[in-house]
């Protein structure tokens, strides 16, 4: 039977709603664009093992493997398409390759970066281009205190709470803090970490004196002039946020000339060389991690899950902070896109996806991770302080004599700046015994 003409304009009109409803309540592919380092002296430590996790994670996404309640397939039910850049090269260059994958590589997400610089250079550009965009790392609490964002979110906690951890910790095992110095990178990341820690010291020991204050250039490398005004300074504490490549020089060269015998070490995020230092960094150096990574996460199904597929994957037997940090963003843009698929009934726009990020609670292997800061754009977590032991049997340096702090005893409640809660006395800070659950 041959259809009227009038039946056959029903049946396209039909056709035609059916694809226009499917293309609006379903998508294929959501594409991501992964600035991190792949060469330079970050790539090893911090950018190489970002890029495995993030593979990891996003290859168990694709195929509905992640334990609950992550075990549905891909995000709001699209296949996760992504690509790495390499961030070296400063933050000038980082903006035009941010341009470039907006306008030309039609991302609908970035996500990544490692250095502060760079998390500094990348979210003005962002909201011009109005590109979701989740910073990953980057310690530098200047993102959001000094502006506010409506497409970027960063969903590691800022270095202020490190700083301040690290403080506690020193009090708490009750070393000697008579003579304070510090080793820093001379940029954001450097210069706030030093100053988020020097004056928690002020506050909380304020007979410390400080005797050495070091700025080398970042990536710089050799560090004999630092090494011997800190052997001169004879600090009985020494802090350092140094990081990737130059980390692991500085604890060489410092270890053979005799700097790390006799004084408390205070490394605020040193926990990334570990697996590659090996027993070349003694027992007993202060280690954290910005979260509760690693020998620091919680011993639950998802943390469990990570671990073991990190060492089926890549033989990585520490879930160090930049596997963890990867692992958090990837669960942050899962749960915002099923969140934000559920509450709308159809595949959800940007707007709805940054309404469900805003203030988000989610679970990670590192615990439960709360937008709480930056007008709900800037992750908050308790986290962990420990110490060197090399561990003769796994052959690997482990964390030990960890203490916990709550979110709330190491990081300024909402709409204050770290530096002026730490000058004024961590006002409202609740640093009762935490026990991680």
């Amino acid at each position: 039977m041959i259809a009227s003409k009038p039946m056959k304009i029903f049946i396209f009109n039909i056709i035609f709603l059916f694809i226009l409803i499917s293309k609006v309540t379903s998508k294929d592919i959501i594409k991501i664009g992964i600035p991190t380092f792949l060469s330079g002296g970050a790539a090893s430590s911090f950018g190489i093992p970002i890029k495995q996790s993030f593979q990891l994670m996003f290859e168990a996404i694709n195929k509905g493997e992640l334990p609950e309640p992550y075990n549905s397939v891909g995000i709001a039910g699209a296949q996760v398409e992504f690509f790495f850049i390499d961030e070296a090269g400063g933050a000038t260059k980082q903006v035009a390759e941010f341009r470039n994958m907006v306008e030309r590589q039609n991302v609908d997400i970035v996500l990544g970066y490692v250095s502060s610089g760079d998390c500094l250079a990348i979210p003005s550009v962002a909201e011009e281009l109005k590109t979701i965009t989740v910073l990953v790392d980057c310690g530098t609490p200047r993102v959001f205190e000094d502006a506010s964002y409506k497409y970027v979110f960063r969903t590691g906690p800022h270095a202020a709470m490190d700083n301040i951890a690290g403080v506690r910790y020193l009090i708490n095992r009750g070393y000697k803090l008579d003579k304070i110095a510090g080793i820093n990178q001379n940029y954001a990341w450097g210069q706030d970490s030093w100053a988020d820690f020097k004056n928690s010291i002020k506050v909380l020991s304020p007979k410390s004196k400080f005797v050495s204050e070091q700025f080398p250039k970042i990536f710089s490398g050799q560090y004999g002039t630092e090494i011997s005004a800190l052997t001169v300074s004879r600090a009985n504490v020494i802090h350092s946020s140094l990081w990737g490549a130059d980390l692991e020089s500085f604890i060489i060269q410092a270890s053979a000339r005799g700097l790390l015998r006799n004084r408390k070490i205070y490394l605020s995020a040193g926990d990334h060389i570990l697996p590659s230092i090996k027993n070349n960094i003694p027992d007993g150096v202060i280690i954290s991690a910005r979260g509760p990574h690693g020998d620091f996460a919680p011993d639950n199904k998802l943390s469990k899950w990570f671990k073991n597929k990190l060492i089926e994957k890549y033989d990585i037997k520490m879930a160090t902070q930049p596997l963890s940090k990867a692992a958090m963003a990837a669960l942050f843009i899962k749960s915002s896109y099923d969140k934000a698929f559920k509450d709308k009934g159809s595949f959800p726009n940007d707007e709805d996806v940054i309404k469900a990020m805003t203030n988000l609670n989610w679970e990670t292997p590192s615990g439960n991770v709360s937008m709480s800061l930056g007008n709900g754009h800037q992750a908050v977590q308790h986290t962990a302080v420990g110490e060197t032991k090399w561990d003769p049997k796994e052959k690997r340096v482990k964390l030990v004599n960890i203490e916990y702090y709550s979110a709330s005893c190491v990081n300024p409640p909402e709409g204050i700046k770290a530096i002026k809660w730490i000058n004024e006395g961590f006002s409202g800070a609740n640093c009762e015994k935490y026990e991680y659950k």
